[in-house]
């Protein structure tokens, strides 16, 4: 049975390639330099800069996101990683909607799977056909 959302699925998995993308970055590490300016290493591809903005786009589009969006995108992440079953998904969106004490964009950013959860809890609700192209992107 399909549970119906008012986020998009679509855009919920090109959220979740985003999300994944910036989780995947570390702390910016540059290299001592040496003597020859020629072999001296960069930062890595995947290691956060000062003017990389992904994580802040990311908290800004969820930040602009109505209430009760926000509240579906906590509970998506509660009943991927296991606090409440499927069939108490009414009770979830209630809870997310009431126990908002941070920024949603924060507190989703805050957990480091946030993704895999979205993509466990959107299973859960029948949507696991959504997620072919973004779990090749895993």
């Amino acid at each position: 049975m399909l549970t119906a959302l008012t986020v998009d699925p679509d855009y919920l998995g090109m959220l979740m390639l985003k999300v994944r993308a910036v989780m995947a970055k570390e702390a910016t590490v540059t290299p001592e330099p040496g003597g020859n300016p020629s072999d001296d290493e960069g930062p890595a591809v995947l290691q956060e800069q000062t003017d990389d903005l992904s994580r802040e786009e990311i908290l800004e589009e969820i930040e602009g996101l109505d209430p009760d969006k926000q509240a579906e995108l906590v509970a998506l992440m509660w009943l991927g990683r296991g606090d409440m079953e499927t069939e108490e998904w009414a009770e979830l969106l209630k809870l997310a909607a009431e126990r908002r004490e941070t920024p949603t964009a924060t507190y989703l950013l805050d957990h480091p799977l946030i993704a895999e959860h979205w993509a466990e809890g959107l299973g859960k609700l029948g949507y696991g056909s959504i997620l072919r192209g973004a779990s090749r992107l895993r």
